[in-house]
Order: structure tokens, then C-alpha cells, then sequence
């Protein structure tokens, strides 16, 4: 055995070996960086932030191949606010989320808008069927007299890339932010929290374009995914929303904002148990506009509202007040195949400011009560548009 051992160490310290003594003796493993081997420890309790800064250094600054920082299955790793930062050398960069992150305590924030987050990143590749854990209940809690809380997993201008996989929970806010994003693909995740949780969105995406979100579950207690200002080219296919406020335009115009969306398909999505359905929602005063949209094959299970505009969300209860003289635009919005049951009798709102809402277009529409004792409505103010084979009938709209 010792002399084993001396052969091992001879090769180990050879000059012309020493190259590959480096590799044997380096925390990474070719092109894997796994977080334990540059020390994190993994109880839930340890900070592991400086751990994970170190393992994505080594990853982000490998050229060769897709490097992959992995955190390893079976462990639980408590991260505080910490952002993965490039422009990478590698053409891509994976992120192989195994085990489960948690968040801090609330006094390890020190005013951090973000929980975790990646920015500049070409080709950011996250999955692995790991899970992140946001922990908010505490937060929510002092929600009235402290709403300052941060998202937990901010991804800012980050180009061909992909989110699938993951597990997120209980966020202290909205739990995904896609910003300054193009040619993105989110699949298969599972985004958790209770249903009277303030401002959990689910995903919320702005300034991006090119975005594909399909195949998942989101439930929380905000949007479920909320489409903002500066977005065009978005497809949502396959998401079932429940609990949650629905998959929303907006909200576009605050305090007077110039915002545009454009291009969003919603197909092949149900809705159960929500505040809202098919939303598009504008701020009185705002400027902009909101185009091309369609919601398409939707399925209802006892919904509010499941299909809305409302061009007044400043008031926030759907009242009108005084006009403030402008409003985003809203065109071309189709909606098609929608089905089901709403649990408010107001199933259809269009709640529109003058001149505001053209082109809106009904086509095989059937929404019923879950009360089956009483008959859907719709309220329809100063739409502009068609109905089709419509249940509930819309009287503003052209037969």
C-alpha cells in the first residue's frame, strides 16, 4: 500500500504531469462546478452565498464546452441576496438546480430589490427538478405597513435561454422576473403560493420579446403571469392558472407611462378557482398600446371574470372615475373558443374609456354560472368589435 501510494504521489508531482495534477486537485470536475467542492455546506442554515460566487466564477469563466454549476440533489442551501453575473466566455452556461434553495430571514436583506439573480447571460440554461423556496410567509404578514419585498429569481438581459424544471415556492413577491430578455423558453415548472398571499406573481416579463412559457402550473396570489410594458412576440400555451389572478396584459399606463405590448398568443390554458381569466388591464391616463393579442381554447372551472378589459385598473374596484384625458389603446384582441364556468355573474367586462377599444373580437364563446340558478352576464362600455355564437351576449359588440 505505501508503495502505492509513493507511485501515485511521484506521478502526482512530475513536471511533465503537473497539468494533470491540477485537474485531480482543482474543486471542478472538467467542466461541472459543483458548489459543494468550493465549500458550501448545505444544511439550510449556512450561508453557502460566497460558496456559489465562487463555483460561478470558475463556471462563468470557462471557455470550453457548456460548463454546468451544479447544486447537488439531497442538500438544501440557504442563499442570501446573491446575483450570477456575466458576460460569460462560454456560449452557453448551465445551471443544474438539483437540490432546494432557501431564502434568508428578513433582517439579511439590507434593501435588496432581488433574491437571486442572474443578468448579461447568453445561452443561460436552469433546470434539474431542484427547488427554490422563497419563504414569505413573514413577509406577508407586514405586508400593509411593508411591501417593500424582493422577487426571488430575477433574470435581466439574458438572451437564448431557458428556465424548465423547477420547483418555486412561496415567494416574498413576485416569484419569476424575465426583463430585457429575448428568444426565452420556460417550460414544465411549478410555481406555489396561497392564493390570498399578496403580490405573488407567478412570472412576470416586461421589456423582452420572443418569449415562449408552456406546460406548467402556477398558482399564487397575484397574476399568474402578468405580460407588462416594452413586450411583444410572448406564446403561452398549456398553463394551468389556479389559484391567482389570471394571465394578464398589464397593468400598462401608470402615472401617465407611455407603455406597448404587441403579439401575445394564450392558447390551450384553464383557469381554476381565479380572480380573473383572459385580463387586459390599463391605468386611466396612461398612453400606449396594447395590440394583436388572442386568448384562444380556454377552459374555465369557476372563475371571476373570465374575460376582462378594464381601463380603469387605478381606480382598482372597476369603477370610473373623472377621465384623466388619455388611455393605452387597445386593438385587434381576439378571444375564441373559451368555455366553462364563471363565479361571478359578471363573466365578460369591458370596461373601456372612449375610443380606446377596437377590434374586439368574440368567436364560440360559452361561459355559464357555477350557480347553474342563475344566467351570466356581460357589462360592455364603449367596445368596438364582433360577437360570435357568444354565451353570454355582449351587447356593445356587432352581431
Amino acid at each position: 500500500m505505501q508503495g502505492l501510494i509513493f507511485i501515485l504521489l511521484s506521478i502526482l508531482l512530475t513536471p511533465s504531469l503537473s497539468s494533470w495534477a491540477r485537474v485531480l486537485l482543482s474543486p471542478a470536475a472538467g467542466n461541472t462546478f459543483n458548489v459543494i467542492q468550493y465549500g458550501a455546506v448545505g444544511n439550510g442554515q449556512t450561508d453557502d452565498s460566497q460558496s456559489f460566487l465562487k463555483a460561478w466564477e470558475d463556471a462563468c469563466g470557462a471557455s470550453e464546452g457548456t460548463p454546468t454549476l451544479e447544486i447537488p440533489n439531497g442538500m438544501t442551501f440557504m442563499l442570501s441576496p446573491v446575483a450570477f453575473k456575466g458576460p460569460c466566455k462560454a456560449n452557453s452556461v448551465h445551471v443544474l438546480l438539483q437540490g432546494t434553495i432557501v431564502a434568508p430571514s428578513r433582517d439579511a436583506w439590507n434593501g435588496k430589490n432581488e433574491w437571486i439573480q442572474f443578468a448579461e447571460i447568453n445561452g443561460l440554461m436552469i433546470d434539474g427538478g431542484g427547488q427554490i423556496d422563497g419563504q414569505g410567509s413573514s413577509w406577508w404578514q407586514d405586508c400593509n405597513s411593508n411591501c417593500e419585498r424582493p422577487t426571488a429569481l430575477h433574470i435581466n438581459d439574458c438572451q437564448a435561454s431557458r428556465l424548465t424544471g423547477i420547483k418555486h415556492l412561496n415567494s416574498a413577491k413576485n416569484h419569476i422576473s424575465i426583463s430585457g430578455c429575448s428568444d426565452f423558453y420556460i417550460s414544465d415548472l411549478e410555481i406555489t403560493a396561497p392564493g390570498e398571499s399578496p403580490n405573488t406573481d407567478g412570472i412576470d416579463i416586461s421589456h423582452s420579446s420572443a418569449i415562449t412559457i408552456e406546460k406548467s402550473i402556477i398558482g399564487t396570489g397575484d397574476d399568474c403571469i402578468a405580460i407588462n410594458g416594452g413586450t411583444s412576440n410572448i406564446k403561452i400555451t398549456q398553463v394551468t392558472c389556479g389559484p391567482g389572478h389570471g394571465i394578464s396584459i398589464g397593468s400598462l399606463g401608470e402615472d401617465g407611462k407611455y407603455d406597448t405590448v404587441e403579439d401575445v398568443y394564450v392558447g390551450g390554458c384553464t383557469f381554476k378557482g381565479c380572480q380573473n381569466g383572459a385580463r387586459i388591464k390599463t391605468w386611466d391616463g396612461g398612453a400606449g398600446y396594447a395590440r394583436k393579442i388572442t386568448f384562444e381554447d380556454i377552459t374555465l372551472e369557476d372563475s371571476r371574470h373570465p374575460i376582462i378589459i378594464d381601463q380603469f385598473y387605478s381606480s382598482h374596484d372597476g369603477t370610473q372615475g373623472p377621465s384623466k384625458g388619455s388611455s393605452v389603446a387597445v386593438s385587434d384582441v381576439t378571444y375564441r373558443n373559451v368555455h366553462g364556468t364563471s363565479a361571478d355573474d359578471e363573466a365578460i367586462i369591458f370596461n373601456c374609456a372612449e375610443e380606446s377599444c377596437k377590434n374586439i373580437v368574440l368567436d364560440q364563446i360559452d361561459i355559464t354560472l357555477s350557480d347553474p340558478g342563475k344566467d351570466a352576464q356581460a357589462v360592455c362600455k364603449n367596445a368596438e368589435g364582433t360577437a360570435t355564437s357568444t354565451v353570454p351576449s355582449v351587447t356593445c359588440l356587432s352581431n
